[in-house]
Order: structure tokens, then sequence, then C-alpha cells
């Protein structure tokens, strides 16, 4: 298994976003975020992989370098069975949840045993699983945080994979959260999945979803940075999504409530494992066609096979890559990082991603508004070699089925500096 040296989750937060004074608004907002960011944030990723896999034109040559978040976009990448794929995470919940998913591959007895895990994720035979088969296999410091309980009061981590897993984490509860409001105010939002078509869809959202965020209540909200933690969107996110929703001349509430209908209507519900997430709270476990990749079972065996060529690093995306060989990725996913980063950051980032990118290398990565940072953040030298396609960045928004971001943006290095 691949460990590494693994400083205080929280020691990493204050590096990666702690970059304004205590002084200042801002200051003051970001320790707040780092200090609710400091647990479980995400139990699912919310990026769509299959954009992620098309737009990075991964397959067997692929050298991937990712943050891991909920580690199932790891493991979906390693379905087109990649060369390596290099995981990294400020957040040990999130290290501990991939080093987790890479023991039950390996020693789970079979792909059922598996999805009732990770995919089920609710069944108290679980912990059958978990201690005969996972438990003795974990490194020390995974082992602890799954022993390890959230409150003095609560249950050991390891149990919320007998009461819903996906229920928890910050991002879990915080979905929860919106189900009770909605049917506080008088609706259920819920009943999107009873549709049938994709007029069904349209027609509940309008009716069951729409109307909540017009509510008094959701619209002093969503106007609150502080609310949007739970999202994992940190001040300089919840700043540029504002910043945007100011220049439409429309409310936070309407933008949300857009990037809302998108997940609800824009794909068939059927496949669309992330609105099964929102509007459901689970995954489609009658018929198994609402799943990410990882979770098929036409993917075990190969996941099972290849395991071993993900490794995971609790460090920042900075520092893992000055560790890294010149010239030796080819594809690299930042989720929305960078959002959270300043210019002196982003320009740290960058001089590593040239060092080690080769030749024809890709990155992808979402933001919460709808442009880029890089051009205006980044000295002209670091993008020199790198290009940028606008129509095919709206294309890969569009198709992104999470449809929680502003913008998908893919660069590609074009030749060497």
């Amino acid at each position: 298994m691949t460990t590494s040296a693994t400083p205080a989750t929280k020691e990493l937060l204050n590096s990666a976003v702690n970059n304004a004074s205590i002084f200042s608004r801002k200051g003051v907002l970001d320790r707040l975020f780092t200090r609710w960011f400091d647990r479980l944030v995400y139990p699912q990723i919310w990026e769509d992989p299959e954009v992620d896999i098309k737009a990075l034109s991964l397959n067997h040559d692929s050298r991937i370098f990712t943050i891991s978040s909920g580690g199932c976009n790891a493991l979906n990448y390693l379905t087109v069975e990649p060369t390596s794929i290099t995981v990294v995470d400020l957040n040990e919940a999130h290290i501990s949840l991939i080093q987790l998913k890479k023991v039950a591959l390996k020693h789970l007895p079979d792909y059922e045993s598996f999805f009732d895990f990770f995919g089920r994720a609710n069944l108290q035979k679980n912990m059958d699983s978990y201690q005969i088969h996972i438990q003795p296999n974990l490194d020390q410091a995974t082992l602890d945080y799954w022993e390890g309980k959230e409150t003095l009061w609560g249950p050991r981590r390891i149990e919320y994979f007998t009461s819903g897993f996906y229920r928890h984490g910050l991002l879990g509860r915080f979905i929860g959260l919106i189900h009770w409001l909605s049917k506080s105010l008088g609706y259920d939002i819920r009943q999107v999945m009873q549709a049938r078509t994709r007029e069904d869809q349209h027609m509940l959202f309008a009716k069951h979803v729409a109307p909540v965020f017009d509510t008094r209540l959701m619209k002093f909200l969503c106007n609150r940075s502080v609310v949007m933690y739970s999202l994992g969107i940190p001040p300089a996110q919840f700043d540029e999504m504002d910043k945007e929703s100011k220049q439409g001349q429309y409310g936070m509430h309407d933008l949300l409530k857009e990037r809302a209908r998108r997940l609800a209507c824009d794909f068939p519900l059927e496949d669309n494992y992330f609105a099964w997430q929102a509007f459901n709270r689970e995954y489609d476990i009658k018929y198994r066609r609402a799943l990410p990749r990882y979770l098929k079972k036409e993917s075990f065996e190969t996941l099972k096979q290849d395991i071993d060529r993900i490794h995971v690093f609790h460090q920042s995306m900075t520092d893992r890559l000055k560790a890294t060989p010149a010239n030796s990725l080819n594809a690299y996913l930042f989720l929305d990082a960078q959002d959270w980063m300043d210019t002196s950051q982003l320009t740290e980032l960058w001089q590593e991603v040239n060092r080690t990118a080769m030749p024809g290398a890709k990155v992808v990565f979402r933001t919460a508004g709808e442009t880029s940072p890089l051009e205006a953040k980044l000295p002209e030298s670091l993008l020199a070699n790198w290009s940028t396609d606008i129509e095919a960045n709206h294309h890969w928004t569009q198709q992104d089925r999470s449809a929680i971001y502003g913008g998908v943006h893919a660069y590609t290095l074009s030749s060497v500096a």
C-alpha cells in the first residue's frame, strides 16, 4: 500500500486556503472554512468522470495526476486501465476513504460484497465484510480514522456504511438539510425522481424544486457564504459565484436554481447518478444503471487487477508535483482547487505543471464561475505553450451531469517550452 508522510489536515488546509490577513473579511471567512472543512466533506465526488475521460482522452498510456475527494474519480479513471494514477488530497478523511476503497477492492471476495459496501452502503452485514476482509489489511492511519468517531457520542465512522454512507459527510448532511427544509416549506424535491420522460422532469422540477429557491428563507441562505461551506465552497469560490450573479443581474438563488434545473432536467434520470444522490439520496440499486463506473459489475475485475496503479499521498498538489520527475505526466485533474488559490499559489502550481508535463499533456479543471482564472492570474510565459478551446469548454460544461459548476476547462500542451 502506498503511503506518505501525513502532516495534519488542518496544517495543509491552512497553507492552501488561508492566504489573506486574519484582520480582513476574507481572512476571517477563510479560517472559518478551514475549520469546517477539516472532516469528511465528499462521500461522493461531484465532477462527472465521463466528461473527464473524454476531455483528457484517457487511455492505456495515460499517466494521471488528480485530487482524491471522495476517491470515486480515481477509480472511475482506472476503468480505462491507465499506466498510473497519482492521487493527492489535503483532507485525511478523503485519503482514508480512497485507501478504504483500495483495500476493499483487493480483499473483498466478489463484486456483490463490494457493491453492498459502497453501492448500497447501508447494510449491517457490511460490518462483517469489514471485520473479516478489510480491517486486517488497513494501514494504521486509515484504520485509526475509520475506527475513530466524529463526536464522542456518535458511532465509529466505519459504521456509516451500515446506515447510508452517502448521507454522511458535510455534503451528505447538507443535502439532507435541503430535503428537510423543502418539506418544511411545503415541497418535496424527491418527487423529481417520479419522472418517466424529459417533459416530466421539467414539470416536476417546476412544481416541487424551483419554488423552494424562490422562498424568502432560501434567498437568505443562498446569499450567506458560510452556508455554502457544507457544499465545500470556500469564500473565494462564493465570491466568484456572487460576482457572476450580479453581472447577470439575477440573485444568487437564481444561479443555484438554474444549476439545480440542469441537474434535474438536462440529462436522463435513468443513468444520472448525481441526480439520484441529490434527489433520492441513494444510487439506483435496483437496476444499477445510475452508478459511477467503478460500481458497475463489468468494471470490478479490471479494478481489482489494476488497483496498485493508484498511488495515494496526503499532500498538496504543488508539493507532490515538486517530488515528481520531469516530463512524467500527461493528464491532470485539478477539480475546482484553483478557485482557492491566489496568484502566487497558482503560479507555483503551474511552474510544476510545466516541468512535469509530457508533450501533448492535458489539464482539466472546474470553476465556480464561468471563466478560467488562468489568463488573469498567471504570467503569460507559463501558458505560452498551452491552448484551450472556449467552444469545447462550453461543450464539456454542458455535458457535466452534476451541473453544479459554472465552467469545465480543458488545456492542452502543444509543444515543449
